[in-house]
């Protein structure tokens, strides 16, 4: 029996920009993309067979649903691929649910780009990007991870350069940010529409924060981490505020919420200084962690088959 085994890794948003809304009801924005070393761990088993069958074990048990995306993910390719047989799935979740680290979407790409190393005739790239997109507008990131511009909803992504090994201080608080309910508060916010007059120096900002003179990257792109999210969230939970006060007072030199939150980031250089940090805090009301940044070539690397 053919297994595969790998690592699902979280992502951070350095900077989010909602722009237009579109004819299909999606939003458009521009995005950093980041994945990091916080991950979830994923394990596949694949028997060929007649009929198609997917069994999935979770921890925490309550994710074993039908609805999941892990399950919805491998049922698509399976019938795209016309493959057949028995497939056992067990996931181990440590990324946060509904913090804006991407975990659920992290984890269907992860069956994605397993289950399609594990059948006798691999899909195309093109097939899983399709697949990927039908999920979820985070899913196609994660089928190559690194650093990466997400544009149009999200699902559009275009590699960037990757910078040394960077360190960030992550916050988890247990609060649930609804993203449909953000999006609904921002339009609010902006009378109607969730269209800014000033779009022209968004996007002319959050370009020039992407690179530099001479093709290296910028250690804050997307203008310095803003994320449009950032004041309507704070605003129903103001105690993300203090705690993005409170990363940059023990060193971070930036912080923002990723994604509509409610997780939050602060990035140093080093990984000591990071670690002291952490030490600095004090008591927090949220899941607390030391991650590094994660390249293409190490996502891609994450997977070990046997059998």
């Amino acid at each position: 029996m053919p297994r595969i085994s790998g690592r699902a890794f979280a992502k951070v948003n350095l900077g989010l920009r909602i722009l237009d809304r579109r004819p299909d009801g999606f939003h458009e924005l521009r995005t950093v993309y980041q994945t990091i070393s916080l991950a979830d761990r994923i394990e596949m088993a694949w028997t060929p067979g007649r009929t198609a069958k997917i069994e999935l074990r979770c921890h925490p048990q309550d994710l074993e649903t039908p609805d999941n995306l892990v399950i919805r993910a491998a049922d698509a390719l399976l019938e795209r691929t016309g493959s057949r047989g028995k497939l056992q799935i067990s996931l181990r979740k440590r990324v946060p649910q509904g913090a804006g680290l991407g975990g659920g979407s992290s984890d269907a790409a992860a069956a994605l780009t397993g289950l399609s190393r594990l059948l006798s005739k691999p899909p195309t790239r093109e097939m899983l990007a399709e697949i990927a997109a039908g999920l979820g507008s985070d899913v196609p990131f994660f089928l190559q991870g690194g650093r990466a511009v997400g544009v149009g909803r999200g699902e559009e992504v275009y590699p960037l350069p990757e910078p040394p090994k960077q360190w960030l201080l992550l916050l988890a608080p247990q609060l649930h940010s609804s993203t449909p309910e953000a999006y609904r508060e921002l339009a609010k916010a902006r009378q109607g529409s969730l269209t800014p007059l000033d779009k022209p120096r968004i996007i002319n900002v959050f370009s020039s924060g992407i690179g530099v003179p001479g093709g290296r990257v910028a250690q804050s792109p997307a203008g310095a981490l803003a994320n449009d999210f950032e004041g309507i969230i704070f605003h129903r939970f103001p105690k993300l505020a203090v705690l993005k006060s409170r990363l940059i007072k023990v060193g971070a030199r930036d912080s923002a919420l990723s994604g509509s939150g409610s997780a939050l980031f602060g990035l140093f250089a080093m990984r000591q200084a990071a670690e002291d940090a952490r030490d600095s805090l004090g008591k927090v009301e949220a899941d607390v962690f030391v991650v590094s940044t994660v390249t293409r070539r190490t996502c891609a690397a994450a997977w070990h088959r046997s059998g």
